[in-house]
């Protein structure tokens, strides 16, 4: 936001104050600086993969694609608009001296006739209304704990530290306030890319935006010639993060994430021939991914915390006569049995140690070998975030914890089943398939 563009002018209001002074108030007319749809959304009006407003929205974005202008007009408009004595907001910065930035570029946003009370030692903006915007280095997480905070930015996301994520998340609790995390990726092995995966994959009250640096070519914030440059001058894993938010793959991920890129496309309208089902377990999701003759997702159906016969009877009449490999391994066991009473093509799989990474490494060998096509979305968004540890009897994969992994079994039994029942790779659909699967149509 900048002095220009912020205009605002005093004019005396014509209501009555309480006790019958009509005189001495002050309206403030304001024209929020322009913002390009992108932006508008994933800052002021964020929603939720369930279309309701976000509280938290995570923002991977271009370097100069206006993410930082944007935060700065919406803490700004919350302080003005929200804000009376006592109340804080803050703007929170890897260190103090890039937390600097910000507040210079706050302070010549601000209109003059305000009357703001400036605070260059403490980087602290105090408004007429008693509200106080706050400029903090996360780089001692400890100092961020103990106040109420009633709109928060999270500058830089990618390079705080996660000790700073959960002391900023302390100090919104009490409040329910809303924030907005915004930063360039750096690899995946940081919260924001975690959290952003999570939002991505339809956490419930948290928004994903990604705004690239072609998106703010085409607002006209940025010129095709000053990217194409940057491609030309910095390493492609360098320009990939900085200008079109997409991740280095830095180790830890057993697909590899340009390999996950090129699968990358539509949902097939063919009929399935292999379908895999994971099984939910406590909070996690049941999931089934169904694939076509050539390998390419033609649906994918997830749900969470319904009764089990209402997902017994849900998954029969999703699998029809379609091959299926199902989750079978604990509270799965029962579940399956009840299937394969009702449909012979239902095959159970139990998960070990073992078993997993066997199944794991046959997934990897079909994204690796491009094999495989998805859409965009909450897979893409579990395959980018699973991960492997090698420890001392093998190789362990998961999602990292607090995370879902469950669209990525779906897919791995999917596929599994896909290669005994597509020996040949696809072209010959075997006998009898049909598109029964309601969710593909």
């Amino acid at each position: 936001m900048s002095a220009a563009a912020a205009t605002a002018e005093k004019k005396h209001n014509t209501g009555q104050r309480p006790g019958g002074d009509r005189s001495n108030v002050i309206q403030i007319g304001y024209r929020r600086p322009w913002l390009y749809k992108k932006q508008r959304q994933a800052i002021f009006t964020p929603k939720d993969k369930f279309g309701n407003p976000a509280r938290f929205s995570y923002i991977e974005a271009s370097t100069k694609a206006g993410k930082t202008a944007g935060c700065i007009t919406w803490l700004a408009e919350k302080a003005i608009l929200e804000g009376k004595p006592g109340r804080n907001y803050w703007w929170v910065a890897p260190i103090f001296p890039q937390a600097k930035i910000a507040f210079r570029r706050m302070k010549r946003a601000i209109p003059v006739f305000l009357n703001v009370k400036i605070n260059e030692t403490e980087l602290s903006i105090t408004l007429p209304n008693g509200a106080m915007i706050w400029f903090k280095g996360a780089d001692k997480p400890d100092s961020l704990y103990g106040e109420d905070v009633h709109a928060l930015v999270g500058d830089e996301a990618s390079r705080m530290k996660e000790e700073a994520y959960h002391a900023m998340y302390s100090t919104l609790t009490a409040t329910k306030a809303e924030a907005r995390f915004i930063g360039n990726v750096k690899g995946r092995k940081n919260w924001f890319f975690r959290n952003a995966r999570a939002a991505e994959a339809g956490q419930e009250g948290n928004a994903y935006y990604k705004i690239t640096a072609y998106d703010a070519v085409a607002a006209h914030v940025l010129t095709m010639d000053i990217i194409n440059q940057a491609k030309r001058d910095l390493p492609e894993h360098i320009f990939n993060e900085l200008y079109l938010a997409e991740p280095t793959d830095d180790g830890g991920n057993p697909f590899g994430l340009q390999h996950i890129r090129a699968c990358l496309g539509e949902l097939s309208n063919e009929p399935p021939v292999a379908i895999g089902v994971d099984l939910a377990k406590s909070i996690d999701w049941t999931v089934a991914i169904a694939l076509d003759r050539f390998g390419r997702v033609c649906g994918i159906e997830r749900w969470q915390q319904v009764p089990w016969d209402v997902t017994e009877a849900r998954l029969i009449k999703l699998i029809g006569r379609t091959p299926t490999l199902a989750d079978s391994t604990g509270v799965g066991d029962p579940v399956v049995e009840k299937l394969q009473k009702n449909r012979t093509n239902v095959e159970g799989f139990k998960f070990t140690s073992l078993s997993k990474q066997q199944l794991m490494e046959g997934l990897a060998t079909g994204i690796q070998a491009h094999r495989l096509l998805f859409p965009d979305g909450v897979l893409r968004a579990e395959l980018d975030l699973f991960e492997y540890v090698s420890t001392r009897t093998g190789v362990r994969y998961s999602a990292p914890e607090g995370y879902h992994d469950d669209c990525v079994v779906a897919l791995a039994l999917a596929y599994r089943k896909w290669l005994e029942v597509m020996p040949t790779n696809g072209g010959i659909a075997p006998g009898g398939v049909e598109r029964v699967s309601p969710w593909i149509g």
